[in-house]
């Protein structure tokens, strides 16, 4: 039989007692997470949300008080009120920061039992992670996933608390919309009042904030809920956080420049951990040219090197070939790798065969000199400019991929982070902020045959670049910047357009006719007939962030009840069917064919 808590009053948590509240008779509650039966002594390890704490439940205080204490289990929930003392010597435990006391209960009442649980709540334990989101509310006991959402709190804190002090604003915007399928799918919601159409739920407040800054608001931040119905993995939701944050009045390194003071703030007060600014500016190009991605990982070598022009006038014909198509050739030095087996420099070709690459070349740097299947169609010179290039030496592994430089820039690059991982190449414990920015305004859809967005349509094309968007899109530079940390992209933002002509420009080279344009953005663009200042910001994934301080490998870990990679909660068992009678009412036919 479960008891109450009336009449008493929780005087501590748990996990906060220590050798000064010796002496001083406590209440603390919380979750068995141990029992332990010591010759007729009881020891119960009592555990909250900031820890846990030792009580000791002893047969002195009488027959009814032992009973019950012999009842209790793990998980069981416990009201406890005793005297703090020492623990006796020889018996402390440094480990717990409760681990020089212990609580001598005098009163025990049990409020709530528990079943044997589907997993141990500790933080090793090894389970299926389907099991743990089914029983989502067990797992969050754990004291990692605790100490996640406490960092997770801390960091939105440290967020608010820093732009409130400089001038923003926090102001809320729509959740349901209009929608504007111009990049991920959109949520929907049927309407009920007007038969036929739809609220969208926001993949961000893009247009709302940028009306914001129209109406004068000057600094705006939102820790807001976003919204895309895509393909997930482990960075992604299909409900997720995100800072959005806005300014006008502004250029470029304006933006740069409070985003990464922020962050420092951030990692101050959430981690104690301090961030050296301002963070390095990398071209979008020389990110490419040298890593391969656009959000390199910089924490260790092993960079791409062009060398096209070294051997274009081999006789090796697949690489001549594809150099003179406007392809090229670049390599990976993976630094002692010499030694690497047949099998292992196969198992590297079916690597980069993901991403596109037909095969992978390779050249073995020993004492004796060049061991490599592809050495007989080089000259000596040719070689020896190769390796030199690439700065070989004994023991060395060239790796070489040719092809069209977005196969060969995707290949290579995630070749160089799996050899960063095997190699052990990369310091867990080091952090490397980066911008990357001058990023292409437009890229080519192949299969649709048409220009996209790299962005978003509203990011503004660098000012001498605007003649070019009809004549040659791809050349267009765009004022967009990307903040990245091991790797990792954590926001991402833009100078927008402030001049509707400008805006219809992207609107036409994007293929939407006037009338397309109006119909879906037709209040942005009527907004920008009433005076609108030169705007920018960006948009942070709070998820992803928080993964990365708390060095998780997955977003799930540091939000409270996440979906699964098929969008679905385990626990609840969204998405569900709805009755006839709802559907009635929203005019919605099913159609399960």
């Amino acid at each position: 039989m479960s008891e109450t808590i009336q009449g008493l009053k929780r005087s501590h948590y748990c996990g906060t007692l220590n050798k000064s509240h010796v002496g001083q008779e406590v209440t603390v509650m919380g979750w068995v997470y141990r029992r332990r039966d010591h010759g007729g002594v009881i020891f119960v390890d009592l555990r909250d949300r900031e820890g846990l704490v030792q009580v000791v439940l002893n047969p002195d205080m009488g027959d009814e008080f032992f009973q019950k204490a012999e009842t209790v289990r793990n998980e069981f929930v416990l009201a406890v009120v005793g005297k703090v003392r020492p623990r006796p010597e020889g018996s402390t435990n440094s480990n717990l920061k409760t681990g020089e006391i212990e609580i001598v209960a005098h009163e025990l009442r049990i409020l709530s039992t528990a079943k044997t649980t589907p997993f141990y709540i500790t933080d090793d334990v090894d389970v299926d992670e389907n099991i743990r989101l089914k029983y989502r509310y067990l797992d969050l006991r754990r004291p990692i996933m605790q100490k996640n959402l406490v960092l997770r709190h801390n960091t939105v804190k440290a967020i608010r608390d820093y732009f409130s002090d400089h001038g923003f604003l926090e102001i809320e915007t729509p959740i349901l919309t209009k929608s504007s399928p111009e990049g991920a799918r959109d949520y929907l919601v049927p309407s009920r009042l007007k038969r036929g159409a739809f609220y969208a739920l926001p993949q961000s407040p893009q247009l709302f904030k940028q009306l914001l800054m129209v109406a004068g608001y000057d600094r705006y931040f939102q820790v807001a809920r976003c919204f895309r119905d895509e393909d997930l993995r482990a960075d992604r939701q299909p409900e997720f956080t995100q800072l959005d944050a806005e300014m006008s009045f502004v250029e470029r390194e304006d933006v740069l420049n409070i985003m990464e003071d922020m962050i420092a703030q951030v990692f101050k007060s959430a981690l104690n951990m301090e961030i050296k600014t301002p963070f390095p500016r990398l071209s979008y190009q020389e990110a490419m040219d040298r890593f391969g991605v656009d959000k390199p990982d910089m924490r260790f070598g092993l960079e791409l090197v062009d060398v096209s022009e070294e051997i274009k006038d081999s006789s090796f014909k697949v690489f001549a070939q594809i150099i003179s198509q406007g392809g090229q050739v670049k390599g990976i030095n993976a630094k002692g790798c010499g030694k690497f087996s047949r099998k292992d420099i196969d198992d590297l070709t079916k690597y980069v065969g993901i991403y596109g690459a037909k095969g992978l070349a390779y050249i073995i740097m020993t004492e004796d000199g060049i061991k490599s299947p592809i050495a007989k169609f080089f000259t000596e010179e040719q070689l020896n400019k190769i390796v030199s290039k690439m700065q070989g030496k004994s023991g060395d592994l060239l790796l070489f991929v040719a092809d069209e430089p977005s196969v060969v820039a995707a290949s290579l690059g995630h070749l160089r982070l799996e050899l960063g991982k095997r190699l052990n190449l990369i310091n867990e414990e080091e952090l490397n902020f980066l911008w990357v920015v001058d990023f292409p305004l437009f890229e080519y859809d192949k299969e649709e045959k048409r220009w996209t967005a790299m962005h978003h349509p509203f990011t503004s094309p660098v000012e001498e670049d605007i003649p070019l968007m009809e004549s040659d899109p791809g050349k267009v530079r765009a004022r967009a910047y990307d903040m990245i940390l091991n790797g990792v992209e954590i926001g991402g933002g833009s100078i927008r357009i402030h001049r509707r002509y400008v805006q219809e420009k992207m609107f036409e080279a994007l293929g939407l006719s006037t009338d397309e344009a109006q119909e879906k953005f037709g209040y942005l663009m009527d907004a920008f007939e009433y005076g609108v200042p030169p705007h920018g910001g960006i948009a942070f994934g709070i998820d992803r962030l928080v993964m990365l301080m708390a060095k998780r490998n997955t977003i799930r870990d540091v939000i409270a009840f996440p979906k699964t990679q098929s969008a679905v909660d385990l626990m609840s068992q969204a998405p569900s069917e709805v009755s006839a009678k709802q559907l009635k009412e929203l005019n919605i036919k099913v159609d399960n064919s």
